[in-house]
């Protein structure tokens, strides 16, 4: 060991993205392989959008906007909120991460359900917080257990709703009664990576219907699930100005690059919105189709609201990620407990679905 890195990192649980295919099919000596494990989106950028980001490229020798100044005015006139209620950041989960610097320090509390994002505990362990974990019931947030494990120590509560990786989600009416629950002083997290694939209508939009009734409440979305821009990492926070002016405080120098800049901003045009509109359509064609068919089949299924669908496999989780990986299909397995897969193309959920239909021991 080089230097003297804190314990705290030497403690760190390491957080596992996907197997890409190419790792895959050569582990298996495979042609190719199909990823479904990061629930990215399977089709191609949006026309516009990659338009719009191939003319940017000729500007990539110079610095972009720290501010995200552009990207800020047109997130704040979609939402109707005030300019001075809008951050941007690297992704949802950067946004997520200036919460920890901003208000985080050692010995806090940190209170999300589990299972849920594998990043969660990570930056508990980063900034020496205590994660406060609260066991999933039927797979979904139990908001009662939530609030009683709120305490004097508190300081934020996470809620992924969409549930990665269970696609489960909270009500409007589950948020609401949590924000009545806990003091003011304790920012709630509503993490919406996956908002664009909700279709409950027990569910409306907390930016409309709760952030401007609870200034501790903090919406984040991502530009990287929905509207397929995963490699360039922009997402963005709606809250109060008080919340907002912390997280901005604790960016980092240019973290959104310009050409992510260019693409959040194309991808909130006219023309962006229609060509998402049919993709999301799609998607959700698919994602009721293969649950039906995984269900047919004899797996459990959890009926999702995201682009991905989880198999509550148990101790056999670790068996069929591998078994589906010889067949060339990359999954993401919870050793004891699931598989989570993305949903793919029409052709790779069907080479899936063959896949699922090869086993037997499905009960």
């Amino acid at each position: 060991m080089i230097g003297r890195p804190r314990a705290a990192v030497a403690r760190l649980p390491e957080y596992k993205p996907g197997r890409s295919a190419a790792q895959a099919a050569a582990e298996h000596d495979l042609d190719e392989a199909v990823k479904l494990a990061s629930n990215e989106n399977a089709n191609d950028p949006l026309p516009s959008v990659a338009t719009a980001v191939a003319e940017a490229a000729f500007g990539m020798n110079r610095y972009p906007d720290h501010r995200c100044m552009e990207v800020r005015e047109a997130l704040a006139g979609r939402h109707s909120v005030g300019l001075d209620q809008v951050t941007v950041g690297s992704g949802s989960v950067g946004v997520l991460q200036e919460l920890f610097a901003a208000y985080i320090d050692p010995g806090d509390e940190v209170v999300f359900p589990w299972r849920s994002f594998e990043v969660h505990p990570v930056f508990c362990a980063v900034s020496a917080a205590s994660a406060v974990t609260v066991p999933l019931v039927n797979h979904a947030f139990d908001i009662d257990a939530i609030a009683a494990a709120v305490t004097d120590c508190t300081k934020i509560v996470i809620l992924s709703t969409p549930n990665n990786p269970t696609g489960t989600v909270c009500s409007t009416s589950e948020l609401l009664r949590l924000l009545a629950a806990v003091p003011d002083d304790v920012i709630v997290v509503i993490d919406e990576a996956y908002r664009e694939f909700v279709t409950d209508p027990a569910v409306s939009d907390p930016i409309e219907t709760i952030v401007h009734k609870h200034p501790n409440a903090l919406v984040l979305r991502t530009f990287s699930k929905a509207y397929g821009l995963a490699n360039l990492r922009v997402g963005y926070g709606v809250g109060h100005p008080g919340v907002i002016g912390a997280l901005d405080k604790v960016a980092l120098p240019f973290i959104v690059s310009g050409i992510a800049q260019v693409a959040a901003l194309a991808s909130l045009e006219d023309q962006a919105a229609t060509e998402l509109a049919e993709r999301v359509t799609d998607i959700l064609f698919e994602r009721d189709r293969l649950s039906a068919a995984i269900s047919d089949l004899g797996w459990p299924v959890v009926p999702s609201q995201a682009n991905f669908v989880y198999l509550p496999v148990g101790e056999r989780a670790m068996g069929l990620f591998v078994r589906l990986e010889k067949q060339g299909l990359v999954t993401r397995p919870f050793e004891g407990e699931g598989v989570r897969i993305s949903l793919g193309t029409p052709a790779q959920n069907d080479r899936l679905l063959a896949a699922l239909g090869i086993f037997t021991d499905a009960s």
